[in-house]
């Protein structure tokens, strides 16, 4: 009895793991996303997957905002309200008795803007 050795030498080469597509994934969409993901790779001249994956390869996501960041922006908002407090005494009262109260929000103000634009 022979043994054959090489028994498929013909024929399509085997493609490289990185080259292979061996993950599927499965999505839902409503019939107005479908429809238009449909509607789109059509237009583009691919079939579906192809066009989701240049989708993927060609999007640029944003990162969300960092806790510190959104805590700089929340003491933005509370330095607003002062401000709209001191104009209002200002307003009433006059505003040489403001002054000083002013200057040192306006300190704050800078010193958080400042951290800010360095997160960013």
């Amino acid at each position: 009895m022979r043994t054959i050795k090489n028994r498929n030498t013909n024929g399509r080469p085997t493609k490289p793991p990185s080259v292979k597509k061996s993950y599927k994934i499965t999505i839902k969409m409503d019939t107005e996303e479908y429809y238009s993901l449909r509607g789109k790779a059509d237009v583009a001249g691919m079939n579906r997957s192809e066009f989701i994956r240049r989708c993927i390869r060609s999007s640029e996501i944003k990162q969300r905002l960092s806790p510190e960041l959104m805590g700089h922006i929340r003491q933005l908002c509370g330095m607003a309200n002062n401000i709209n407090q001191i104009a209002r005494t200002a307003n009433a009262a006059g505003y040489s008795e403001v002054h000083m109260r002013c200057l040192a929000i306006n300190q704050r103000l800078d010193g958080v803007i400042k951290k800010i634009e360095d997160d960013c």
